[in-house]
């Protein structure tokens, strides 16, 4: 089992459907690869010096850094899944379509719970798409309520009632092998009890987001203890989940990472049926956790870096700017596209340190200038989310507000100064956006931010691979393309309830402290906090974000290329 053998720190890749097999035998996977060099062939030898005499790789030790990833599923151009290792040269062909196609002869059905969300849409096509292209006769079908106003779309995507492939949800509940379910948190926490009733004997119960788990911590329930229980976390939102697999589609490799946890393996084949729907969704990466950090480090996320904090840095900043003479034009230039723009995009593909070190040594003054008064009032924030995380008061936070939310709705946030300023300095961005600056007082704003979020989830024990998805990865490589394409404000605006609700309480909570604390130091001349500096220049994070920059899809997600996808817009 190469899960149990291989330590959590380790940015692990696993095959689908246990196909955990060599070019010429059923041994294990490591005295494969031990096998392989011994051969000559070309697998490195800072891979080949973790194997001991057992085939075990030892892993408890030494810099994550050093560290090399395994890339145990292979995407062709034609789309084609194989499974195996790529380690240099080697690549084994043990084909993954002849296994899935394989399955299809056990009857196994799988059926998508709900379709209205952001996750169901992007995640049944990608579904539908990959079991066809492998000659699956695995069904994909969908779950919906009666007089739900997403059964037209689903019956554009070719899901239909008259082939068994679009139904009311308890119906197709009742008849599915492995439930993905991924309505709404809110609707989870009202319905659970209905699903876990319709469910049939050996079925699994597959989700996109570890909510269920946190609400039912916070009421002191759990899942019924005979069924498995798995999670498959793409690290986006929905849209960005269909259009890298679209994109990717002749690229190798392409498609949007994924966490992948197992909460409860009755069966003992819950770790192959995760893998397998994770590589279907296009994945070529997938990251171990469990479900319960799952969703403390998820919904943690989304309250700061992710959303609310660069939300509530953003509105500050400009602020700030405009008081220091700036027109509005270049405030939101020097504030929300220096982030978008600029700054996010160097950390996807090198890297935080990278940004830092490519500063001239005056902007790096004012990077640790920035840094240095912002790191500490950030982290007080973060700590608080994490507590509040870990408690389950955000979780009922999220409940209770979805109980108000008829008598009190949600309102959109663009329509402040801020926001509408954004609009237009987007149309007026030059075609090579030469004119958006990577300003290093905003650096060092947000990357104080980023670390500190990174380091209350280090010091809370969770994995690097982790830390880094919920941290960076989702935040450089999904979200911020999408912000600097619409607005952060849009991005508030439509995202998931859960997401938006955090969002928009702790938002303000950043812009404030920011303000008062970290602003107030700068301008009185506080000198800057050089072991803060040395914390952030020597954190062993930033050999593993190098590690996960490698990680990254193969190609840049487009906002704007066409897709299938169904993109959710409050009017």
């Amino acid at each position: 089992n190469i899960t149990s053998a291989i330590s959590k720190r380790v940015l692990e890749v696993l095959s689908l459907s246990g196909c955990l097999t060599t070019p010429s035998n059923n041994t294990n996977f490591l005295d494969a690869l031990k096998g392989l060099w011994e051969k000559g062939e070309q697998v490195p030898t800072s891979l080949y010096d973790g194997l001991g005499g057992s085939g075990k790789l030892d892993l408890t030790g030494g810099d994550i850094s050093e560290v090399k990833p395994f890339k145990a599923v292979v995407w062709e151009a034609d789309r084609t899944p194989k499974v195996g290792v790529e380690v240099g040269a080697v690549k084994p062909e043990t084909d993954a379509a002849s296994e899935m196609a394989a399955t299809a002869k056990e009857n196994f059905i799988l059926k998508i719970g709900g379709y209205g969300g952001s996750q169901a849409p992007a995640q049944a096509q990608n579904l539908k798409d990959s079991l066809a292209d492998c000659g699956s006769d695995i069904t994909v079908s969908i779950g919906l309520r009666e007089g739900s106003s997403s059964m037209a779309e689903a019956q554009e995507q070719g899901f239909s009632k008259e082939d068994g492939t679009l139904g009311e949800m308890f119906d197709i509940i009742g008849q599915s092998d492995l439930v993905v379910l991924l309505i709404s948190d809110a609707a989870q926490a009202k319905l659970y009890k209905k699903v876990f009733d319709a469910m049939k004997p050996g079925a699994t119960l597959g989700l996109s987001h570890g909510f269920l788990l946190g609400y039912l911590d916070s009421i002191g329930e759990s899942f019924p203890d005979d069924m498995d229980v798995i999670a498959v976390c793409p690290k986006g939102m929905g849209p960005s989940v269909r259009r890298l697999y679209e994109q990717g589609k002749e690229v190798n490799g392409a498609g949007i990472n994924a966490s992948f946890g197992i909460h409860q393996n009755v069966s003992g084949k819950a770790n192959e049926v995760a893998l397998g729907w994770a590589v279907a969704l296009g994945s070529p990466y997938m990251f171990e956790t469990t479900l319960r950090d799952e969703y403390r480090s998820d919904i943690y996320g989304e309250r700061g870096i992710l959303l609310g904090a660069v939300h509530g840095i953003v509105e500050t900043l400009y602020r700030r700017y405009i008081r220091e003479g700036m027109t509005p034009e270049q405030a939101f230039l020097e504030s929300s596209e220096s982030i978008t723009g600029k700054i996010t995009k160097v950390i996807s593909k090198r890297g935080i340190k990278a940004l830092y070190d490519d500063l001239s040594e005056e902007d790096k003054a004012t990077f640790r200038s920035a840094y240095s008064a912002s790191y500490k009032p950030n982290k007080e924030i973060l700590q608080e989310i994490y507590d509040e995380v870990r408690s389950g008061n955000e979780i009922r936070t999220v409940i209770m507000h979805g109980e108000r939310i008829e008598k009190y709705p949600v309102g959109k946030i663009d329509g402040t100064e801020t926001w509408i300023v954004g609009e237009k300095v987007r149309a007026s961005r030059e075609p090579d956006e030469s004119n958006i600056p990577l300003n290093p007082f905003t650096a060092g704003v947000y990357v104080a931010c980023m670390m500190a979020q990174i380091d209350v989830l280090r010091e809370a024990g969770h994995c690097y691979s982790e830390i880094i998805n919920e941290s960076v990865i989702e935040a450089v490589d999904s979200l911020c393309p999408y912000m600097h394409y619409r607005g952060i404000a849009f991005m508030v605006d439509n995202c998931s309830f859960t997401a938006k609700t955090g969002s928009r309480k702790w938002a303000p909570r950043f812009d404030y402290i920011l303000d008062q604390l970290a602003y107030t130091a700068v301008d009185n001349g506080k000198p800057v906090d050089m072991d803060i500096i040395s914390d952030f220049e020597n954190n062993p994070v930033h050999g593993a974000i190098v590690e996960c920059c490698k990680l990254r899809p193969t190609v840049d997600i487009s906002c704007e290329a066409p897709t299938t996808t169904k993109e959710i817009v409050i009017q």
